[in-house]
């Protein structure tokens, strides 16, 4: 997926060819280039930049500095590479792009994480993510400390209104997903969305065996925590809606196990960071 993610988005940006380059750089010269931290943040897609390079010239040589999931700060340098000056410049923006997007992700997620320490409840992210990007927009997610939900739509079913309301119902959707798992020999888990306490006791009656994980959906906490009592430890629980790092705390004191927030990846900031040739 990461080989066929760069290919694609280096042809959208060289497409017939770079000519700001072609028309001014031999072919043959070689160069070095480093990249440049030039915002505290928690550092992700090296590992990326990394499988950029070789993508495109095997035989560069890199240098690295910093890992994905360090502490950095202005001024620093996370690596620096040798290969074609033709390559560094088709690179460039690839990477840079990448890593202030993938940078930007891990470092709002650590601040979720941070904020959840004295609990044991873990964050997840969610499917809000950019088309064709979602593979580096989770990875930077679990760099920064989360937890990667669901990928897609074929590795965990969830029940959510729309299904349950297209279908006839919580019971219905229940055991018409419990059967085709089991028909299909599926290993993937069943999760149910509800939105409200009467859809909670719905789940209790007729999904034990059959569900893994209760969303409690636009709960508040004080709901949240009368759901847990009447779920009593017979599926995993998840609190999604309306969670922000001003009340994510007291949503963890309820004990739920999951708190997701499409916010970690939608929200997120780029961070500033430059890839600048080296002179000598």
């Amino acid at each position: 997926m990461l080989e066929q993610l760069i290919t694609n988005a280096l042809q959208e940006d060289i497409g017939s060819g770079d000519y700001s380059t072609l028309c001014c750089i031999e072919s043959n010269q070689k160069g070095k280039a480093i990249l440049k931290i030039k915002q505290d943040c928690v550092l992700a897609g090296v590992e990326v930049a990394k499988e950029i390079f070789k993508q495109v010239e095997p035989s560069h040589i890199f240098h690295q500095y910093k890992n994905d999931g360090d502490k950095v700060v202005f001024g620093e340098v996370a690596f620096e590479v040798e290969a074609s000056i033709h390559t560094i410049l088709k690179c460039e923006r690839l990477v840079l792009n990448t890593m202030q997007r993938m940078s930007g992700i891990a470092t709002l997620t650590s601040v979720y994480v941070e904020k959840l320490k004295p609990y044991k409840t873990q964050i997840l992210d969610t499917r809000k993510t950019t088309p064709n990007f979602r593979l580096l927009e989770k990875q930077a997610v679990k760099i920064g400390g989360g937890m990667n939900h669901r990928f897609g739509l074929y590795d965990m079913i969830m029940l959510k209104d729309n299904h349950i309301d297209y279908c006839g119902g919580i019971e219905k959707a229940i055991n018409k997903a419990w059967n085709y798992v089991q028909t299909n020999q599926l290993n993937i888990k069943i999760e149910v969305e509800t939105r409200n306490i009467d859809d909670v006791k719905k789940v209790c009656e007729c999904g034990v065996g059959k569900v893994d994980r209760v969303m409690l959906d636009n709960f508040k906490p004080e709901q949240i925590g009368d759901a847990l009592k009447l779920i009593n430890n017979q599926f995993e629980t998840e609190a999604s809606g309306g969670i922000t790092l001003e009340n994510i705390e007291s949503y963890a004191a309820t004990g739920v196990n999951f708190i997701s927030v499409g916010a970690l990846i939608h929200q997120a900031c780029s961070v500033d960071l430059s890839l600048k040739a080296i002179i000598h």
